[in-house]
């Protein structure tokens, strides 16, 4: 059995909670420069180098790559083989606390969400999900999320006669819907089957895939590769101006479902599509 301190868990949350809102990863870099070199609209072009220089700035002064430094959802793979000496959530969160302090992040977190709303002055509590995994290492996975993406997030039971193309006209409807709300260009991350809460789960933790790779069934692959045309072919383009440059890329994550339903989820990140990892 491996050890691994509270105070270790806190110290890495508080850097990756930094690194993640100032530092654009590589593999977005390139998408968003690639989606410059590509897009047909002028202004769409435009629109995608100003937002290529933020980052450059963002990097280069160590400020937030967009003022909205969103809810802090935290994903952890926890070896089986490893023991967390002390209370692994509220390590999390004083890491939060501290990272979000530190690197003068805004504070966006309100208790009481429908009466008071008050600031909880600190960004937490942090939204945790652990999943158990072989061996001994602890993985955690820092993704800041906006209220620009995630309020245009949208949940459908279908019905399993609504098939693929109900998935199909339920993502296009909501990103169209969306329009320049979320920030684009986009990344649409979808979840397909299980119960509610599992469509809702898999459709946000598929925006930590590499930017772009495709899933590997091939089925699933094509679903992608289908939704990322049509969503390009809304013309809504970079920041809502128009263009041929909608969506960065689509991707997909399914489940097991009940023989009666068929839950479809959808997760949109901004172009700013912050998150950061660490293993101890």
């Amino acid at each position: 059995m491996r050890e691994v301190s509270t105070r270790q868990i806190t110290a890495t949350v508080a850097r990756l909670c930094q690194e993640a809102n100032f530092y654009l990863g590589e593999e977005e870099l390139h998408a968003l420069q690639e989606a410059e070199r590509k897009e047909a609209s002028p202004l769409g072009k435009e629109a995608l180098r100003s937002i290529i220089e933020n980052a450059r700035l963002a990097a280069a002064e160590c400020l937030p790559l967009c003022q909205d430094t969103g809810v802090t959802a935290i994903f952890i793979e926890l070896g089986q083989e490893v023991h967390v000496h002390g209370n692994l959530e509220k390590a999390v969160n004083n890491g939060v606390r501290q990272g979000y302090k530190k690197g003068y992040l805004r504070q966006s977190m309100v208790a009481h969400p429908f009466t008071r709303r008050l600031n909880t002055g600190d960004n937490t509590p942090a939204v945790i999900h652990i999943e158990t995994v072989p061996g001994d290492k602890l993985k955690l996975t820092v993704l800041p999320k906006g209220s620009g993406s995630e309020n245009m997030s949208q949940l459908k039971m279908l019905s399993p006669g609504d098939g693929r193309q109900g998935i199909i006209d339920f993502v296009i409807q909501t990103v169209s819907q969306a329009g320049s709300n979320p920030c684009p260009p986009i990344i649409v991350g979808l979840g397909i089957g299980g119960p509610a809460e599992k469509a809702m789960l898999i459709a946000k933790k598929t925006l930590l895939r590499p930017l772009g790779q495709p899933h590997p069934d091939a089925e699933v692959a094509e679903l992608e590769k289908e939704l990322l045309a049509r969503i390009n072919a809304l013309g809504i383009g970079p920041e809502g101006f128009g263009g041929t440059i909608t969506a960065l890329a689509v991707h997909a994550e399914v489940f097991p479902c009940h023989i009666a339903s068929l839950p479809v989820a959808v997760n949109i990140q901004c172009h700013s599509a912050r998150h950061k990892e660490a293993v101890l």
